[in-house]
């Protein structure tokens, strides 16, 4: 299925303006392509980054001509205050050629040693890059936790399930995903403190010479 996105060119309007009329600022670029400023429907575009991100290549219809140019979600920007999108980059790469994207993990079933073990899953990471051509970038990958069955079991780059044409530059033995044994909070606190371990009382030393200035002071 091939995503569309409509766009139109823009000539001297503002940003500011545009988000106003409901429109998002945006700039195509490529390998073969000169910058080019146009505008998108703002709610055309959440719909679509949210089905595409960053690693789908998308149809660009641009008003008044023929040709839809291949393009990939390159940078958003967003609002600092209010987190929403302000301004976008479009990418038009070159389809024989490979190009790096940031990819999300989707971690899917459950893990026996989570569920019957009380561990606590711990992710080092959500995303991961890869590179390919455009057209074979996955719009996700799929990691099953299931096969957390114990501490030591731990899912690293090398299990990633990867599209053919995939490719990425991580150490294969890179842990994604694994599971921690629970912690006893209570034996952890009965623990004894060993020496050198004792709290250091910030300002202790000036207060006690504060102390002994003012009692100078009264026998004089």
């Amino acid at each position: 299925m091939t995503i569309k996105l409509s766009a139109r060119k823009r000539g001297e309007e503002k940003g500011r303006k545009l988000r106003k009329n409901g429109m998002l600022p945006v700039i195509l670029y490529g390998v073969k392509r000169e910058s080019v400023p146009l505008s998108v429907d703002t709610k055309d575009f959440y719909k679509l980054y949210k089905e595409a991100g960053e690693s789908t290549i998308i149809s660009l219809e641009i008003e008044g001509e023929k040709k839809k140019p291949s393009v990939l979600i390159y940078d958003i920007q967003k609002d600092p205050l209010k987190g929403n999108i302000i301004h976008a980059d479009l990418y038009e790469p070159d389809l024989k050629e490979k190009v790096e994207a940031e990819v999300p993990l989707v971690f899917v079933g459950e893990s026996p040693a989570v569920k019957d073990m009380e561990g606590t899953l711990i992710k080092n990471t959500d995303s991961i890059n890869v590179s390919a051509l455009p057209q074979d970038l996955p719009h996700e990958i799929e990691i099953d936790v299931s096969k957390l069955k114990t501490f030591d079991d731990v899912i690293c780059v090398k299990d990633l399930k990867l599209p053919p044409g995939v490719e990425v530059s991580y150490d294969p033995e890179w842990a994604i995903v694994l599971v921690t044994a629970p912690t006893n909070v209570e034996e952890e606190l009965e623990k004894p403190i060993e020496e050198g371990e004792e709290p250091e009382v910030i300002g202790g030393e000036e207060e006690e010479k504060e102390e002994e200035e003012k009692e100078e002071e009264k026998e004089e």
